[in-house]
């Protein structure tokens, strides 16, 4: 692997929709969803330092509330690469932030590489195989690099890239100008999208340099990047709250798109581990002591495994069992997690819930 790619984890979600395993006090990047021993945080650590490089080259931007438990997690981590958020502004601020300390220790031409400490990865070595590729494609263009997932069915969970022009091959992956990017679609715009070959999911992975970067946010969102070099990190629960896609990547015309497959997931919700350990001989996914009868596509979980969950006659449905709260809800509106975060924050008898 390049040694000049200075991978940075952004580790500052909440992953509200893995509630209630996932609380203010341990966010999702802090679980373990795979049935390993590592957390997602600590697994995407793993993944970027067996790509060549070493703790020193490794950045984490987080939030003030769980900082101290990223240390905890990552204690080889050295103090001075951890940026640590005074209130959260989203992608953009960050990427402006870590983009701009690592100019300022590596100089401009360093390049950056950005990975959400969430996502789950099979294969490492075609994995180490696209980012070769994307930092070599960094380093000899003024391009900003995303890794475009190549799609397996038509969701409409995640945001889509259409390639365009061919503009060659790096490490034997081709890359291709971006014509666009459409945030998430219907059923239907997405099966077109399919049927073109043109599209990829967009893994929020981004590789660039220094420099490039940078010109890039004065030229589209000037009002992110010019407070932080004038003021610093102080100014930051003053930015606006933009997502990189929509300060950056939707306006720059230096955008490429490597159309990778190393097996991915964005773990999204409770759903993804459906994805991740289903077999085909189980009719249901179980990370707890289940006694069920007549259930099947359900995804089962308790954190203590002194805790026993009985099930009769159930269909599709997630059940999370985790300290004082039992999750039951159908698995088609996982999403809606969220909105019971709400109801639950507006009521003072919950508050140790969330």
């Amino acid at each position: 692997m390049n040694t000049l790619l200075f991978p940075v984890i952004l580790a500052g979600g909440k992953g509200e929709r893995f509630w209630p395993l996932s609380r203010k006090d341990r966010p999702k990047q802090f679980l373990s969803l795979d049935g390993s021993s590592r957390s997602l945080l600590q697994a995407t650590a793993d993944r970027l330092i067996e790509l060549g490089g070493a703790w020193d080259s490794l950045w984490v931007i987080t939030s003030s509330q769980i900082a101290e438990g990223v240390k905890q997690q990552l204690p080889d981590l050295p103090v001075e690469n951890l940026l640590i958020e005074s209130e959260g502004r989203d992608t953009a601020a960050a990427v402006a932030w870590t983009s701009l300390e690592i100019k300022q220790r590596y100089g401009e031409d360093a390049v950056i590489g950005f990975f959400p400490a969430d996502h789950w990865i099979a294969d490492q070595e075609a994995f180490a195989h696209t980012l070769n590729a994307a930092t070599q494609l960094a380093t000899s263009t003024a391009a900003i690099v995303t890794l475009g997932i190549k799609p397996t069915f038509p969701s409409t969970g995640y945001g889509y890239i259409e390639q365009g022009e061919k503009i060659g091959s790096f490490n034997e992956l081709p890359a291709y100008h971006v014509n666009r990017f459409t945030e998430k679609p219907d059923r239907e715009t997405a099966e077109t999208f399919l049927s073109t070959g043109r599209f990829s999911w967009n893994s929020g992975m981004f590789v660039f340099r220094a420099g490039v970067v940078l010109k890039e946010l004065h030229t589209h969102a000037p009002e992110i990047i010019e407070p932080l070099e004038q003021h610093g990190p102080d100014i930051y629960p003053q930015l606006p709250k933009k997502s990189i896609d929509y300060a950056l990547m939707e306006k720059t015309t230096l955008a490429y798109v490597l159309p990778v497959d190393f097996g991915w997931d964005d773990l999204g919700d409770w759903n993804a581990i459906e994805r991740l350990l289903k077999k085909e001989e189980t009719p249901n996914v179980e990370l707890a002591t289940h006694v069920g009868l007549d259930t099947q596509g359900a995804i089962i979980y308790a954190s203590n495994p002194e805790d026993v969950v009985v099930t009769i006659g159930l269909e599709d449905v997630v059940i999370v069992r985790d300290r004082n709260v039992t999750l039951v809800v159908k698995k088609e509106r996982t999403q809606e997690i969220k909105q019971i975060l709400k109801i639950l924050q507006s009521d003072s008898r919950f508050s140790d819930l969330l």
